[in-house]
């Protein structure tokens, strides 16, 4: 559920009438029985007390969106935001086994701050580190991981989000074989998964001609409209994807022949059974589930490589990022791996660790040690 944002001054989040009434309605639905809020723009739900205007932005170019224009600077992470998020907690706290999840886009060391002092803000600041990543490749995406889990504070549950509302599809990104990868990096990777509904099947951005462009953002500037990403969930290829019995407010694709629900249910080697198969796993393996991160030296620079662990159990995640066969050494102290799940058909069995072939874009899921 989002909560919004009010814009005029005399409704802004310093009224004090204006948290209560907010309180109260999160308390409605509380005692309703939903889970938890996922509040929009939290970060951004306090602005500079004298509303001064933000300076312009020297790197904006004409044709970007509006709000590139300026440097944000009065209008979002102020610091009166985190009186606000530690009073949203306490109204969760009233209630047993409820979620506070902020939206905020930031690097990680300025996440990691609205995790609170003493842990009382959010549960988990979204990490769309992922998402915005400039470069999908070993090397950026390794350097990600190690710098956010550096970036919590001690207790602090980390999160990954693959795909959302607002950006490309990760088969858009990254393509639909580093699609396959990339789910098996982030339900593998330490803290909560999210996925962004059609993810799971692949769905790719949708072409929207100017004319059928609904998206606000897309509206004042073309060419930056979110309604690629927001298309109706493809369920099978009935009319309008099974989505609605009448037209949608969006087109749906034109590949649904491979890329529905219905379609991956039949098919073992599907994106959606691979990710079937890993919240399987998650589920079955606590190293997965809780279990520490920790990385693994690689030979070679297309490769990343982790474990995960709990008590006894070590279970190893190695990837090949590069668009060529490779054969890596992991240095760890197993000398074999029985693989649990892989991105590629057809693959099983007990392989050597100091001899690993991996083929273009694909993953394992080993189990590791006694």
């Amino acid at each position: 559920m989002h909560l919004f944002e009010p814009k005029q001054p005399d409704l802004n989040w310093r009224n004090p009438q204006v948290r209560a009434a907010i309180y109260d309605a999160m308390r409605f639905w509380l005692k309703r029985g939903v889970d938890g809020f996922r509040v929009d723009v939290i970060w951004m739900l306090i602005k500079h007390p004298d509303f001064p205007d933000n300076p312009p932005n020297p790197n904006y170019r004409v044709g970007q969106p509006d709000q590139w224009k300026l440097q944000r600077i009065y209008d979002q992470n102020q610091p009166e935001v985190h009186d606000v998020i530690r009073e949203m907690r306490q109204v969760i706290e009233e209630f047993p086994a409820r979620l506070l999840i902020g939206e905020i886009y930031m690097e990680p060391e300025g996440l990691a701050t609205y995790y609170g002092p003493q842990l009382d803000e959010l549960h988990l600041p979204f990490n769309f580190n992922l998402v915005t990543l400039e470069e999908w490749h070993s090397h950026s995406v390794g350097e990600m991981i190690t710098r956010y889990e550096a970036a919590l504070p001690p207790g602090g549950w980390p999160n990954w989000v693959l795909g959302n509302h607002d950006q490309p599809r990760i088969a858009s990104r990254v393509g639909a074989a580093q699609a396959r990868l990339a789910h098996l990096l982030l339900l593998t990777l330490r803290g909560t998964p999210t996925m962004y509904y059609g993810d799971e099947i692949g769905m790719s951005d949708v072409p929207i001609p100017q004319a059928q462009v609904v998206d606000p953002q897309g509206l004042r500037t073309p060419g930056f409209s979110r309604d690629p990403e927001r298309t109706p969930m493809q369920w099978d290829n009935a009319p309008n994807a099974g989505f609605s019995s009448t037209r949608p407010w969006l087109p749906v694709g034109a590949d649904l022949s491979e890329h529905t629900v219905a379609a991956q249910r039949q098919d073992p080697h599907s994106l959606l059974n691979l990710v079937k198969q890993l919240l399987k796993l998650r589920r079955k393996h606590p190293a997965l589930a809780v279990g520490e991160y920790a990385p693994v030296v690689v030979s070679d620079p297309h490769a990343l490589a982790y474990l995960r662990r709990h008590a006894d159990e070590q279970l190893l995640a190695a990837l090949n990022f590069g668009s060529d066969p490779i054969t890596i050494e992991l240095h760890t102290a197993a000398t074999t791996g029985e693989i649990l799940v892989a991105t590629h058909p057809n693959r099983s069995g007990t392989v050597e660790l100091a001899q690993l072939t991996l083929q273009p874009a694909e993953g394992l899921l080993m189990k590791v040690g006694d």
